[in-house]
């Protein structure tokens, strides 16, 4: 195998190139850089080929980028296949479109904003119609109420809610605790040991339990319900329901919707014993008061009963916010693996915004109400 080479003759105001070698992608190296260089942005009117070895693309490609001009048919009359090889990657060389012209940053920033407002005004049409679809769906449910799946319900409740007892419990227990911590070290500096009680228990029943517990939910079912959901578009059950005339509400969205409702409060409730124990430990073992000063206190404090009250009433619109989040990714679940971990990933992102919001609409509600 030859090194591709080649010499360029002037003579009469004709500018020949003779190329020797094998002009091969193997062998070309840096030559085209060369050629051009000599070349000089001069036109080639005739071309040697009397050394020429073997001729392809690559070769091709290289003359057509070093040369200034279009080689003529009759200069590739020693070797007319290595013409018709020139010829059709010259044609596809000048067709083919050139790079990309790049807009100004300032340009292409407005762009990304405006692709941003056009996806949040997508996402927020299609969870509208989501929401009347599972409206539709629900109002079904209760008109025909002998035909629920009760033992979907149940293995939603005991999946969704039972088995996340253990996880509630535990993060309740050490949020009560350092509540207290935080609160026992607070007030010894200002002589208010016992509001400790106070302190905990109010924010455990007003804020704490409730908000953990559907945090949690949120990473653990609103994920679940989306990869389930998901999984089943990709694999075209969801479809093949509809084909069996399954409405899919019916059977995938409402047992789940139906289940975080009923269990989010026995999580919230279950939450709140254990963060009040936790503190009720930090405060016995920190500032000496007993678990019986504890109870006593927590039972003469007022309105104890309306902070119960407004944690318990958060739990149900949360559960439906965690579960609807959860079903309405995993029905616009693709038939790709990646838009199904988008997906996961969007539900439960969205549903733990949704809960901070909706908690700080709470609060102001409630404060309004003076509750």
């Amino acid at each position: 195998m030859a090194a591709a080479d080649f010499q360029i003759e002037d003579g009469g105001g004709q500018l020949t190139l003779r190329l020797t070698g094998d002009w091969t992608a193997t062998s070309l190296g840096r030559i085209s850089r060369r050629l051009d260089d000599d070349l000089n942005e001069r036109c080639i009117d005739a071309v040697d080929l009397t050394d020429l070895g073997r001729f392809d693309t690559a070769g091709a490609l290289a003359l057509v980028q070093a040369s200034n001009c279009v080689l003529p048919e009759s200069a590739w009359t020693q070797r007319p296949e290595a013409g018709r090889t020139y010829a059709l990657v010259e044609r596809l060389e000048r067709e083919s479109a050139g790079p990309p012209r790049l807009s100004p940053a300032w340009v292409r920033g407005l762009g990304k904003v405006g692709r941003g407002v056009e996806d949040i005004a997508a996402e927020a049409t299609l969870s509208m119609a989501f929401l009347g679809r599972l409206i539709t769906a629900t109002g079904s449910t209760f008109k025909h109420w002998n035909s629920i799946r009760w033992a979907a319900w149940f293995s939603q409740a005991e999946r969704a809610g039972l088995d996340a007892i253990p996880i509630v419990a535990v993060t309740s227990f050490f949020i009560g605790a350092v509540i207290a911590f935080i609160g026992a070290d607070l007030l010894q500096t200002v002589g208010f040991d016992v509001f400790a009680v106070e302190l905990i228990s109010i924010s455990v029943l007003r804020e704490f339990a409730v908000v953990i517990a559907a945090v949690l939910l949120a990473g653990r079912s609103s994920s679940s319900f989306a990869a389930e959901i998901g999984s089943m578009r990709m694999n075209q059950e969801i479809d093949a329901m509809r084909v069996m005339g399954v409405n899919p509400f019916q059977a995938l969205v409402i047992p789940r919707l139906a289940a975080l409702i009923i269990m989010l409060p026995l999580l919230t409730f279950i939450a709140m014993l254990t963060g009040i124990f936790g503190g009720l430990l930090v405060t016995w073992s920190e500032l000496g008061l007993g678990p019986a000063f504890f109870i006593q206190r927590m039972a003469t404090t007022a309105d104890m009963g309306n902070h119960l009250f407004v944690g318990l009433s958060k739990a149900p619109v949360f559960a439906l916010v965690i579960a609807a989040i959860g079903c309405r990714q995993g029905m616009a679940v693709a038939g790709d693996v990646e838009s199904l971990g988008r997906r996961v990933t969007a539900a439960v992102v969205q549903a733990i915004f949704a809960i901070i919001f909706l908690d700080a609409l709470f609060a102001l509600m409630f404060m309004e109400l003076n509750i």
